[in-house]
């Protein structure tokens, strides 16, 4: 006999989300996040773990500096890894994934330019890409042109290294904790992970920092449907390089317009600041930092959401990545704003200011459409795909 909930349990967690349901799911919960208080941006908190570390050695000082615990961008980045890790567990999907030395190095060297092109650009792929395109940012439309450059460059790199130097991804990986069969005991882990998250939600909530729960409880959202869709940013920007699939690509197009649609209503509504997320990064700030961050993720094999989420899942190099992307992004903050750099950016262009709302809407979704369009004529007729 058929156990209760049985066929919704397989249908959650024993199958793949689609990724375009994935990509509109993203954007709708971003769109709340934002109307609640702020959109999603991974860099931020891992810069505030960078500065954590840095300030516990004494290389940095900054006494305004908030508690991973209690930081809204901390919050979000913590609740995605919980959220990946239970659904990973409810799904008998979590291992631990040990790669060779190799591999976790190029791990952590992609970390740190995700964390340095994240500061240049104000934001990484999720907040200065598509939370910032969204708020109808210029800077965002200019980084994703830098995403795309580094995302080729990135590539062509991988592939002359596994050509000319294979040696130096040489070397066995391992996997631990893998589950072999359906007596599994991950599902009843994922369960009381899943209720551990709760109860730590409803202590913020007794104690008086209900806000800082439902950052968590967001980022829990952001997690799972990351971890059950593996709907990834940086596959919709490699992959029409590497394999010419673009179905990742068409799925981040309408990710951006379903979120920017949702910014635009609550901006134009005087729901939220016109202003708000509109980054003083739209010129070499933003192409720069998406050169070197489109570089970093391509090497680390996940973005600023994806590092998150895959090492949720228990892949060892991801979490070499979060690492050192938390520290690449304090240590570059702290030099640009010592060095006077951090003002010397670029501008904040506010694209309803200079083509109204309906242009604004109309050049980001020509922008996503033609994105979109050329990749899948590109899964069609190859032209830029390597393999």
């Amino acid at each position: 006999m058929e156990r209760p909930f049985q066929a919704q349990y397989e249908t959650i967690f024993r199958r793949p989300w689609t990724v375009w349901g994935a990509a509109v799911l993203v954007a709708a919960i971003n769109v709340f996040l934002f109307a609640f208080d702020r959109p999603w941006t991974a860099s931020d908190g891992a810069r505030n773990w960078g500065d954590w570390a840095l300030r516990a050695t004494g290389a940095l000082t900054r006494p305004d500096l908030l508690p991973p615990w209690l930081y809204s961008g901390s919050l979000l980045n913590l609740g995605v890894i919980a959220g990946a890790l239970a659904a990973a567990l409810l799904s008998r999907e979590f291992a631990l994934r040990v790669p060779p030395a190799p591999e976790l190095a190029k791990g952590a060297v992609g970390g740190l330019m995700l964390g340095a092109g994240a500061m240049l650009a104000l934001g990484c792929n999720i907040g200065g890409f598509f939370s910032a395109t969204s708020a109808l940012s210029l800077a965002g439309l200019a980084m994703m042109l830098g995403l795309a450059t580094g995302a080729f460059v990135g590539l062509r790199y991988l592939l002359w290294e596994t050509e000319r130097r294979p040696q130096w991804s040489a070397g066995g990986g391992r996997v631990l904790g893998a589950a072999r069969a359906e007596g599994s005991r991950q599902p009843l882990a994922g369960a009381a992970v899943a209720l551990l998250l709760l109860a730590v939600v409803a202590l913020y909530a007794g104690t008086g920092y209900g806000a800082q729960g439902v950052f968590l409880l967001f980022g829990i959202a952001f997690g799972v449907v990351f971890q059950r869709s593996r709907f990834c940013l940086v596959r919709a920007f490699r992959e029409p390089f590497l394999t010419g699939d673009a179905e990742h690509t068409r799925a981040a197009a309408l990710a951006v317009v379903v979120s920017t649609v949702g910014f635009t209503i609550l901006k134009y509504g005087d729901l939220k600041d016109r202003g708000e997320w509109v980054f003083p990064s739209a010129g070499a700030g933003a192409l720069l930092g998406g050169l070197v961050f489109g570089v970093g993720m391509t090497l680390a094999g996940g973005c600023g959401a994806g590092s998150l989420w895959r090492a949720g899942e228990g892949q060892l190099k991801l979490w070499a990545a979060v690492a050192a992307f938390a520290l690449g992004a304090s240590v570059t903050r702290v030099i640009l704003v010592q060095t006077g750099l951090a003002g010397s950016l670029g501008v904040a262009v506010f694209l309803p200011a200079w083509v109204g709302w309906g242009g604004a809407l109309l050049v980001v979704a020509t922008v996503m459409a033609a994105w979109a369009a050329l990749a899948t004529w590109n899964e069609v007729s190859q032209r830029f795909t390597a393999l």
